[in-house]
């Protein structure tokens, strides 16, 4: 059963109460808590996003950076006909996902590897050179290049 409620009115009002209108409208489900995601920086300018996909294949996620945003989603193939099982307890959720990760300007994903059980997606930052900080000369004379062609 869905909230039906409309928030909208306060989250106009209010400044950094948003977790808790989406845990609201969600009606506390934690449905975006699944799959469970850990971030971490690996270097200055290298991150790892590590996805818990316990019972997906590699062809069964699809993963899709486009613009400043990454999505990587999840849905199990159908079971053939002879392939039924009889399951006593279901604990390995492997309902169909999707998440989503807000990537800074920038960042672009490096490489992705599954291994038991365990999606890693590399993120890269590169700020291109002419963004990058530089040192401007205070008064002093600017060095010039010449043409060596023209002499």
């Amino acid at each position: 059963m869905r909230n039906s409620f409309d928030w909208t009115p306060y989250r106009r009002s209010t400044v950094g109460f948003d977790r808790l209108f989406d845990f609201l409208e969600t009606g506390g489900s934690g449905a975006e808590n699944y799959p469970p995601f850990d971030i971490e920086k690996v270097a200055d300018d290298h991150f790892r996003i590590t996805v818990a996909v316990a019972g997906f294949k590699s062809d069964e996620i699809d993963i899709t950076a486009q613009q400043n945003m990454l999505t990587v989603s999840g849905r199990k193939a159908p079971q053939a006909d002879g392939e039924a099982r009889q399951l006593l307890y279901s604990g390995i959720a492997t309902r169909a996902f999707e998440r989503r990760f807000q990537l800074a300007d920038f960042v672009r994903v490096s490489e992705a590897d599954l291994a038991d059980g365990l999606l890693t997606i590399d993120l890269v930052r590169e700020v291109p050179e002419a963004m990058k900080p530089h040192k401007i000369a205070i008064g002093g004379v600017q060095p010039v290049i010449e043409d060596k062609k023209a002499a």
